[in-house]
């Protein structure tokens, strides 16, 4: 087995990876990787694609083949376990997926006719409930995966919504809901205040403003969806800039001398507005 030959063509590359792993999960292999299972691996899959989606985001082709292939390193890591196991073989997963693209596209492949993406799609859903068998969902939301992380969940329950004209006639709509989802947990937090200050079990207005909050949450998805704006990818783009002003106010007050402490407020906000300006 040569696992040091690069190989130009598409199958030779793969067959190196999944040598590769073959190696590691032999019993005369690595450790961590012998002991690793499919569900212990799961959120690294997870943690890859969105690594891959910041790359993307970045447009740095280096960095985006990088991350790509190390979506593939633990999808191929992941089948190769299972094929260990007897349940099914690396080459079936593939075929399966093959399969699946050459039947839902006979557009392509075969002499059905679908000129837009739009009848692309609704040949595809016909094809899954009528040609494959699969079960006609009983809601436009059973679509959506519950697996999903709460952001992309509502961003998706919401389109899933939309397609069957369930949706605000125009932005207008969301952004007044978003004001009114804003008053009201804001109303949430003063109860809590006042409770507190009574001294009274402030249980059930904590649990109020959760529901509230987490209706100030959908809302706000809500006006990027209208907007067209994937919620994650913003949400993405405004961590990695909180980041980034955040490390340069530390670096600056380390050269001043200065430790990163409560009471200091005023000297860190100069240089959050310093990195505001670079």
């Amino acid at each position: 087995m040569d696992t040091t030959t690069r190989n130009s063509a598409p199958e030779g590359a793969f067959r190196r990876l999944y040598d590769i792993f073959t190696r590691l999960r032999a019993p005369d292999g690595c450790p961590w990787d012998r002991e690793q299972t499919p569900k212990s691996i799961r959120g690294n899959l997870i943690e890859e694609a969105y690594e891959c989606v910041e790359a993307i985001n970045d447009g740095e082709l280096d960095h985006v083949k990088e991350e790509l292939g190390d979506v593939m390193l633990v999808a191929t890591m992941m089948a190769v376990i299972y094929e260990e196991r007897g349940d099914f073989t690396v080459a079936e997963a593939l075929d399966t997926v093959s399969d699946k693209l050459v039947r839902r596209h006979p557009h392509v492949f075969a002499d059905a006719e679908a000129e837009t993406p739009d009848a692309v799609l609704r040949q595809w859903n016909d094809i899954k409930e009528n040609v494959e068998g699969r079960r006609k969902k009983d809601s436009a939301l059973d679509s959506v995966s519950k697996a999903l992380p709460p952001l992309e969940r509502a961003y998706k329950l919401q389109k899933a919504a939309a397609k069957v004209g369930f949706d605000w006639p125009d932005s207008d709509g969301p952004w007044d809901k978003l004001e009114e989802e804003l008053r009201e947990s804001r109303e949430a937090c003063a109860a809590i205040e006042a409770k507190a200050a009574s001294g009274g079990d402030d249980s059930a207005e904590k649990a109020a403003l959760e529901d509230e909050l987490g209706d100030l949450f959908f809302s706000l998805v809500n006006v990027a969806r209208k907007h067209r704006v994937d919620p994650a990818i913003a949400m993405h783009r405004a961590l990695e800039k909180f980041s980034r002003r955040f490390r340069h106010v530390e670096k600056a007050m380390a050269a001043a001398g200065e430790a990163m402490e409560p009471g200091k407020l005023e000297m860190m906000d100069r240089y959050w507005d310093e990195a505001k300006k670079a």
